[in-house]
């Protein structure tokens, strides 16, 4: 059923990989590792590649095909989310600019990245503290956090930083609500995160992941995991607020209650599908 509601986009999600391509070559403005300052490049950042109200338009079409055909084409989800969340993008930078942890964050724009963390002072720490279960997770799931892509068509400097502490915060997300990487814990997580932020591309996930759920996992979506994801979404301190870098030796149960945070009501069993 999937294949047959996918298979006449095709065509038009090649074509937009192309406009994306040619995109990038023309202006020569990506860069693999930006670090996004005040008042660089005019109010925009390294990478940043300018597009009209109808490029924009037609690469969240594009991409959004693209997504639809394959939820782990995380460069189209990307896509997605930049040309498609500016108002909620907004939201979540005055939310930041109200909480202090989160106007230092915005002030100071740490990155998540494998050259930023400590792994060694990670793994020393006790099971059940933050960083140990974070690095616990990365190691199950074989992921990085380095495989999270720079923003490109945000078209604001700090709006772009927001997008990007989001991208990175993701993974951290899935350790604190105790969710695996497979389909169900990815939806799971994407009920909460479009409750919390009210990004367009986290309740298109939302909406569609389900589809891809065998009738068990359904069954425990909409009757524990789902619930209990969009609840705890609305109700929770804004997740980007937190300096999780500041809170590794933090347990995750301490932090779920600062962060207004119930433990799951179900933990999915791990599959083999991994995250990248």
């Amino acid at each position: 059923m999937w294949q047959r509601v996918a298979r006449p986009f095709q065509r038009l999600s090649r074509r937009h990989c192309d406009l994306i391509s040619e995109a990038v070559c023309v202006r020569q403005l990506c860069s693999s590792s930006s670090e996004f300052t005040d008042g660089s490049y005019d109010g925009l950042y390294p990478g940043h590649i300018p597009t009209t109200p109808t490029q924009k338009a037609l690469l969240a079409v594009g991409s959004g095909v693209a997504a639809l055909q394959d939820p782990y084409r995380h460069d189209m989800v990307a896509v997605l989310g930049e040309t498609t969340g500016h108002m909620a993008l907004v939201n979540l930078r005055d939310r930041m600019r109200n909480d202090p942890e989160g106007y230092t964050i915005l002030t100071e724009r740490p990155r998540i990245r494998l050259s930023t963390l400590d792994l060694s002072k990670m793994a020393s720490l006790p099971d059940g503290s933050f960083g140990r279960e974070y690095l616990r997770f990365l190691e199950d799931n074989h992921v990085t956090p380095d495989s999270r892509a720079d923003v490109k068509f945000v078209d604001n400097e700090e709006l772009a930083y927001v997008m990007q502490r989001y991208r990175e915060v993701h993974d951290l997300l899935h350790t604190l609500l105790g969710m695996p990487t497979n389909m169900l814990g990815e939806v799971a997580v994407k009920w909460f995160e479009a409750a919390q932020t009210g990004l367009p591309m986290c309740a298109l996930g939302a909406l569609l992941g389900p589809l891809r759920l065998n009738t068990s996992r359904l069954q425990t979506l909409f009757t524990s995991l789902g619930p209990w994801a969009l609840q705890n979404g609305w109700q929770a301190r804004c997740v980007l607020s937190i300096f999780y870098e500041r809170r590794w030796e933090q347990s995750v149960e301490e932090l779920r209650q600062e962060l207004n945070i119930d433990p799951p009501p179900v933990i999915p069993s791990a599959s083999k599908k991994r995250s990248t």
